[in-house]
């Protein structure tokens, strides 16, 4: 009988430094003992290739699942939302990891809250040619190439980042093509250039639950470093919250923001934390 489990992986520099860093990832035990166990045992592998710390769980890299569910609070689970049992933040720290990073996912309980700005910068970004979208879902693959190319440029100075494929990219958004609403998927131009987006789509898991579907998750947002700073992705999640409640949507959720992102500051306007997240390192 399985009672535990766990992937080693190296963490893969995109700057082509030497990689110290070791990860575990799709990690699952039925109980502390056995996570423990296992948790020291992934720890002794990863020193003895000379790596330098642990960091987990990490499935791979931050493009996939990773960090661990540590504050629940009072919300039901969203769509695309990781959970774990709310012991295994122990199963880590009873290892020797302590918490190396938070995130947040915030509510807006108020879609009617506008920011009082950003129709007079969107007036302004229209003036110096910079439009903006919804997403074609007849180019689906284009939209989400273009997307790919400036996530690789934007989060490239995100903790942690190490660049994805296009095919891999292009694979995990397959499964949620069927959820996705146009309007709810913002993309901003210049030039007829990328230059921003935001990834918004409905809580399917309210009706699953017998509820009516009033919520939406805003998953990402990028903005081109070229435009940081110009008020672009304000702009982004003024737009979305808009287009969510002329849809009929009454909330919407910011999801899995680490606490010092850009994001977060955006998010801190509209709403409230509903859930904490922690990763965890260990130095070996």
């Amino acid at each position: 009988m399985l009672v535990a489990r766990c992937s080693l992986w190296e963490r893969n520099d995109p700057g082509g430094a030497q990689v110290l860093d070791g990860l575990v990832g799709h990690y699952a035990a039925a109980n502390a003992d056995v996570g423990k166990e296992l948790l020291e045992y992934a720890s002794d592998r990863h020193r003895a290739k000379g790596h330098e710390r642990v960091i987990g769980p990490m499935d791979k890299s931050t493009w996939h699942r990773y960090r661990l569910l540590t504050d629940r609070g009072t919300e039901p689970t969203f769509f695309l939302e990781p959970d774990n049992p709310d012991e295994w933040p122990s199963h880590f720290t009873e290892a020797g990891f302590r918490p190396l990073a938070t995130y947040t996912s915030s509510l807006n309980a108020d879609l009617s809250q506008v920011d009082p700005r950003s129709d007079g910068r969107r007036a302004e970004f229209e003036r110096n040619g910079i439009t903006m979208r919804k997403f074609d879902m007849a180019r689906f693959q284009d939209e989400l190439t273009a997307i790919h190319e400036l996530s690789l440029v934007a989060f490239a100075g995100n903790f942690l980042y190490s660049p994805i494929r296009l095919e891999e990219f292009l694979t995990s958004y397959a499964p949620i093509r069927a959820h996705l609403i146009p309007e709810l998927v913002l993309l901003i131009e210049h030039d007829k250039r990328l230059v921003g987006f935001i990834f918004a789509i409905p809580d399917r898991l309210e009706p699953a639950r017998g509820a009516p579907m009033r919520t939406v998750i805003v998953k990402s947002m990028a903005v081109h470093p070229e435009y940081g700073g110009s008020g672009l992705g304000g702009v982004l999640m003024d737009e979305v919250q808009r287009a969510a409640r002329s849809l009929g949507f009454e909330r919407a959720i910011h999801a899995l923001m680490q606490e010092t992102n850009l994001s977060r500051r955006i998010s801190s306007h509209y709403g409230t934390t509903i859930r904490r997240y922690t990763l965890y390192e260990k130095v070996l």
